[in-house]
């Protein structure tokens, strides 16, 4: 059987969107940009939410911890961006991959399980609205946040550790800005079958099941809405859920944008930079979204800023 060159690798090469250097100084200013807004605008959600006793109810709750996880996800691959292009260097370590898709992995399927609980929580509050303090109560909320946690740590445990058995030869550029687990996968010169799978089951599982858990409650609070006589009363109910919804849709459309626009185009580039979108783009335009139309959020920032 002929020897293959499969040695201990110590790093890997981030191709980045782009790799003309006159463009390297724009792309820098323009994702800083938008990762300070991301961090300063989800900051203000979550000071908002603790600091106005008005907002500590479940849907702020789950709101702030959102902002929280939003800061996280974004945290985890622009700051290596940015790193990589102040220095013009496009090394990742091995150890650093694998700790990059870890968090990656773990704050991106949070995000995914939190706007689920979420959804959870319009779906009480809009069908169920007498028995809605008592069913979200404190220390089911808390759990919530809680299962979700742990249900994603242990996802992108699984992960990581299979990562950790596949062998790599000498093509070690990843067409991304950051280390993402597909991509990884498919530089593997060892059978990487068992991989795939578990990659496809558990996007089917953790990705498949939210999203039946949030069209089903929105089912049920559509249904809801339907039966409410008044026009006032229906526009009341669906104010409640409407930036839930646009962030889901956003959330949902961008991820599954970046995996249709790398089959049907099959470039790499293309999907690197449609993966900005969900990673980036996304989280930034959240708290706008909640904040944009919310009294209680605008009232709260006036408030903590006016003490």
């Amino acid at each position: 059987m002929e020897a293959r060159n499969v040695t201990r690798i110590s790093e890997f090469l981030l191709l980045g969107l782009s790799e003309e250097p006159e463009l390297q100084p724009l792309l820098f200013g323009l994702f800083l940009s938008m990762y300070l807004i991301t961090v300063l605008g989800n900051l203000l959600m979550i000071l908002a939410v603790s600091s106005d006793p008005h907002l500590h109810t479940p849907m702020y709750f789950f709101l702030s911890n959102l902002s929280f996880v939003d800061i996280c996800f974004t945290s985890t691959t622009v700051p290596k961006m940015l790193l990589n292009i102040q220095t013009q260097s496009k090394v990742i370590t091995y150890e650093g991959c694998i700790t990059q898709m870890y968090f990656f992995l773990l704050f991106g399927v949070l995000d995914d399980c939190l706007l689920t609980v979420m959804a959870y929580d319009r779906f009480v509050a809009i069908c169920h609205p007498l028995h809605y303090m008592v069913i979200m109560n404190p220390w089911l909320c808390g759990l919530l946040v809680l299962v979700s946690w742990i249900v994603c740590v242990l996802n992108s445990l699984l992960e990581s550790l299979m990562v950790l058995r596949l062998s790599f030869c000498k093509d070690l550029a990843i067409p991304q800005f950051f280390c993402e687990l597909n991509q990884v996968v498919q530089l593997a010169c060892s059978d990487n079958f068992l991989n795939i799978m578990l990659m496809y089951f558990l996007v089917g599982l953790l990705g498949g099941g939210p999203l039946a858990g949030i069209l089903y409650s929105y089912y049920k609070i559509v249904s809801s809405i339907h039966a409410i006589s008044s026009a006032q009363g229906k526009n009341k109910a669906f104010s409640t859920c409407a930036s839930h919804l646009l962030v889901v849709s956003l959330f949902y459309c961008t991820g599954l944008g970046v995996y249709l626009s790398s089959a049907v185009t099959h470039s790499s580039r293309s999907s690197a930079t449609a993966s900005v979108m969900y990673t980036i783009v996304t989280p930034m335009l959240n708290p706008f979204i909640y904040s944009l139309r919310n009294k209680d959020i605008k009232g709260a920032l006036k408030r903590f800023f006016g003490r």
